[in-house]
């Protein structure tokens, strides 16, 4: 079996690459099991959001689409935690074993940014 490690790019030393939408972003390489468990909940997600569409489109009863926008944020809820913890677990640690401690920092503004 080869050697599956992850390539992380510290955050100050990361450069910016322009994406097909304009935005500047980092780029990490993520395995299947954990790309096509993110791409599954995004799914979910999205048609989650079509069906809230289609309810306010045959005007259903509010609290029956409010139910399910609640539905909704919770499984974006679910989404950003496992992303966050995939991303402790690989980007974050081998940050810190590379002695790029600064990426606790960044850690700590994405934390803040999740718990508006």
């Amino acid at each position: 079996m080869e050697d599956q490690t992850l390539q992380a790019v510290p955050a100050a030393e990361a450069p910016a690459e322009e994406t097909a939408a304009g935005c500047p972003c980092r780029h990490k390489h993520r395995e299947a099991p954990e790309y096509d468990s993110l791409i599954r909940r995004l799914n979910r997600i999205e048609g989650q959001v079509r069906g809230v569409r289609g309810m306010v489109e045959k005007e259903c009863y509010c609290t029956d689409i409010l139910t399910q926008v609640s539905a909704i944020q919770s499984a974006l809820n679910a989404f950003s935690r496992e992303l966050l913890s995939n991303h402790i677990h690989s980007c974050v640690v081998q940050d810190i074993q590379n002695g790029h401690l600064e990426v606790v920092d960044d850690l700590l503004v994405t934390i803040q940014k999740l718990m508006k």
